[in-house]
């Protein structure tokens, strides 16, 4: 289960990393976030969000028009 979790749904790019890269400076390193999002291109926004910001992309998933991201914290 994560620690956090961020509803970024209804929102465009980039305000979903945007508003996650706000929260996770509130979580130590370890912790996980989870993200719902419904904009199609915040899968290549986690993925490089987490990729530039050595967080690790533990999974995503897609159900219906709202996609899931599991991110650990770095650090």
């Amino acid at each position: 289960m994560a620690k956090a979790l961020l509803d970024a749904t209804g929102l465009k790019c980039p305000i979903p990393v945007l508003k996650a890269r706000k929260m996770i400076k509130g979580l130590a390193g370890g912790e996980t976030l989870e993200v719902l999002a419904t904009d199609p291109g915040s899968v290549a926004d986690f993925e490089a969000f987490c990729a530039t910001g050595g967080h690790e992309l533990l999974g995503h998933s897609h159900e219906g028009d709202v996609f899931r991201f599991l991110i650990r914290i770095a650090g």
